[in-house]
């Protein structure tokens, strides 16, 4: 018996069921089986003309979806099922995340779900795998199987049945009540169905809307559909609080998008306003409270059925919007004309040849390349005065005494005008001039694994809107791009081509990695509160394009425990578990695990860490200067890869041990893999590849070269890696 069913249904929409088919076919999994209940013709022979092990289920040219679902069902030995609709697709690897997923839950005793929720993409006529919204409220779930009652807010969730597997004996004991054409009632009611649901806050579903217009009209009536829909699905809530509460919620909120947003004729209007009022009087909750605002006047209005009076407010708000905005246009035209008037002027005065302008991470403070740039300035070059661009939230955090501008301000934009240089590790606005006699150097803020600049043209769902022509014109005012491997200057040329000169120095804020003391290693674990003897890992996983939030990927309390009480986990991340009942507090409160997602710098955390657990986040190749263990966990490599596009195959070129799975990762860590031969192999590789000018002096080779205007020949000379010396160990600070 399989772990898994994939049942494919549907007519061959727009032929992508060959896409999908394609795909399942290039990553087959042994635990999985794949049914296609094929609609039509053109179905059948596609789904036929694929691997041998699918079965095929020809159904005739009119079978509505509800009848190939249960179709492809009835022939399903799995013990889980996934709806996967023929126009659709499936992330690369994402039945083997459906599988593990579902084995980890048929192991739990005496909480095992029916359902398992999950993420998905959504690709329409014009964009590609954009993120949902879901995954903030997976997140907020977590790992436990609960009865809906008590996670009602998954019925939030967008309703597809492609974002949700279902037990096998779950659907045959509830099929008839599943079995609809409606695909969010079905949705919904699989929820409601459920004796316990589980999440897997990973994407595992692309979802593929078809342009309406190469669709068959809808009928006005068909918008009654909606109506009963809720009806009906309140009635199956009727004696769950929670549950109808969010139902309700959902249905006044869909009522009134459909009555403003369609363009319906006068009768059917009437028509479905008045089915709506009846069914938000209906059923609307005890101590139900209407939100604030002009929302809370259209629920009101729906209620009590005043038609003509929610039409005389829809044209009075649309006035109403209307007016503000024009006021709101003309105040920013006002405003964008003065601060262009006074940038104009101050690009006719001299540029000033001791003034030079550092910025990091979008106003984020001094950090990264240009932090470590402007410190070896007043070393070696005093006379340059230096100004930071800092936002106002986060000025409070400067180091005291330093200069700084807060953009959009007159003084900002006038040192942006008469500063000579002009020092970013991402950009300037678009408004910012190149003036003739000034020098803008990028730093950057990593080695790309990821595709960056113009390479992102063929990820669309990473680029979210990129405007290439405004990317282009940015660095065609670059005069230098600094780069720490050779690598990182290929890669920067492919994806940004312009004129600039590669300064192949390295990453000053690498430098420390080989000037550090041991003094300084035990200070910063001092300042994190690392207990002498313990061993420190330090966990920094990446942010997803394809995420709309961040995703615990690991069980931090279970990896802790196995870990045992001489480790300590360093957690840098967006956010984890958060709120006091969370089951991170005893260990937090233990120092088995620290919390260093704000602690800046990046740097000092590193030095404080006897090894770094990643998955593709660029801190691994600054870490590897060190010259200590490194961990990959990359649980989701392929998805990644296909939606954010990468330059190499990081599971080939890796720097150290490879993790895809939990258990994995923890017994690398239990069995001492982690610091094994085959592991220092490995990262001596990738040392020499991607730490190949970082050597404690790439700051000044900026300075003296950028700054001092030295020739190239006599900047100090790269030391070559085997004669470099990192910064002491822990262990090796503590001897």
């Amino acid at each position: 018996m399989p772990q898994l069913s994939v049942i494919v249904y549907g007519p061959n929409a727009q032929g992508h069921l060959t896409e999908l088919l394609d795909s399942l076919e290039a990553r087959p999994l042994a635990d999985a089986e794949v049914i296609v209940a094929a609609v039509g013709d053109w179905a059948r022979e596609t789904a036929e003309g694929h691997a041998p092990e699918t079965v095929v289920v020809p159904l005739p040219e009119s079978t509505g979806d509800a009848a190939a679902r249960a179709a492809g069902a009835a022939r399903a030995t799995g013990r889980w099922l996934h709806f996967v609709h023929a126009k659709d697709s499936l992330p690369a690897g994402a039945p083997r995340l459906i599988a593990e997923r579902t084995t980890e839950l048929d192991a739990t005793d005496g909480t095992a779900a029916d359902v398992l929720v999950f993420d998905h993409v959504t690709t329409t006529w014009q964009t590609a795998a954009g993120p949902s919204r879901d995954g903030r409220l997976l997140a907020a779930v977590g790992r436990e199987s609960l009865p809906l009652d008590e996670a009602a807010d998954l019925l939030r969730l967008t309703p597809l049945l492609g974002n949700r597997a279902l037990r096998a004996d779950f659907w045959r004991a509830h099929e008839e009540r599943l079995t609809t054409d409606d695909e969010p009632h079905a949705a919904h009611a699989a929820l409601l169905h459920a004796g316990r649901v589980a999440c897997l806050n990973q994407v595992a579903y692309e979802n593929r809307e078809l342009r309406p217009e190469s669709l068959p009209p809808l009928a006005p009536e068909d918008r009654f559909a909606l109506i009963d829909r809720y009806e009906s699905l309140l009635a199956l809530a009727k004696d769950r609080r929670a549950a109808r509460a969010v139902l309700y919620d959902l249905m006044m909120r869909d009522l009134v998008r459909t009555f403003a947003g369609e363009n319906l004729p006068d009768a059917v209007a009437r028509e479905f306003f008045h089915r709506a009022s009846l069914a938000a009087v209906r059923w609307r909750p005890e101590h139900h409270e209407r939100p604030a605002g002009v929302e809370g006047v259209r629920h009101a209005l729906l209620e009590e059925g005043a038609y003509t009076k929610y039409r005389a407010f829809q044209a009075a708000n649309r006035t109403r919007r209307a007016a503000k905005k024009a006021v709101r246009t003309r105040k920013k035209q006002v405003g964008a004309k003065l601060r262009d008037q006074q940038y104009r002027r101050a690009l006719t005065h001299p540029v000033d040849p001791n003034l030079a302008v550092f910025a990091a991470y979008w106003e984020r403070g001094v950090a990264c390349n240009p932090a470590a740039i402007a410190a070896k300035l007043r070393e070696l070059a005093p006379h340059i005065h230096p100004v930071w661009v800092v936002s106002k939230s986060n000025e409070a955090l400067l180091p005291p005494g330093t200069d700084h501008v807060i953009p959009g301000t007159r003084r900002y934009w006038e040192t942006l005008a008469t500063a000579k240089y002009l020092v970013n590790n991402v950009n300037f606005p678009n408004a910012v001039v190149k003036r003739p006699d000034a020098i803008h150097l990028q730093t950057h803020h990593g080695t790309p694994l990821k595709r960056m600049g113009l390479d992102q043209m063929e990820h669309p769902a990473a680029a979210k809107g990129l405007d290439f022509d405004a990317l282009l014109a940015r660095i065609d005012k670059w005069d230098y791009s600094v780069s720490a491997n050779s690598h990182s200057t290929r890669m920067w040329e492919r994806a940004y081509p312009a004129r600039y000169t590669s300064l192949d120095h390295g990453y000053p804020r690498n430098d420390v990695f080989y000037s550090a003391t041991a003094a300084d290693v035990r200070a910063a674990r001092e300042r994190l509160g690392i207990a002498p003897g313990k061993t420190a890992v330090l966990y920094a996983p990446t942010h997803r394009d394809y995420e709309a939030g961040f995703t615990p990927r690991l069980d931090l309390a279970a990896l802790a425990d196995r870990l045992g009480e001489d480790t300590v986990l360093l957690v840098r991340a967006h956010y984890f578990y958060g709120g006091a009942a969370s089951p991170l507090t005893g260990l937090r409160r233990s120092g088995r695990i620290i919390d260093v997602s704000s602690y800046d710098p990046v740097e000092e955390l590193c030095l404080a860490a006897d090894a770094l657990v990643t998955d593709y986040s660029s801190i691994m190749f600054d870490y590897a200067n060190l010259d200590r263990p490194i961990v990959v966990y990359a649980d989701d490599w392929e998805t990644y890869r296909t939606t954010r596009g990468v330059y190499f195959d990081l599971m080939t070129d890796h720097p150290g041990q490879v993790a895809r799975t939990q258990e994995e990762l923890t017994e690398i860590f239990a069995s001492g893999a982690w610091r094994d031969e085959s592991a220092a192999k490995a990262r001596a590789a990738f040392r020499r590849r991607f730490c190949e000018y970082d050597d404690g002096r790439a700051a000044e080779r900026v300075v003296r070269r950028v700054f001092l205007g030295e020739p190239e020949e006599s900047l100090p000379p790269v030391i070559p890696l085997e004669e470099r010396t990192p910064a002491p160990t822990p262990e090796e600070a503590s001897a």
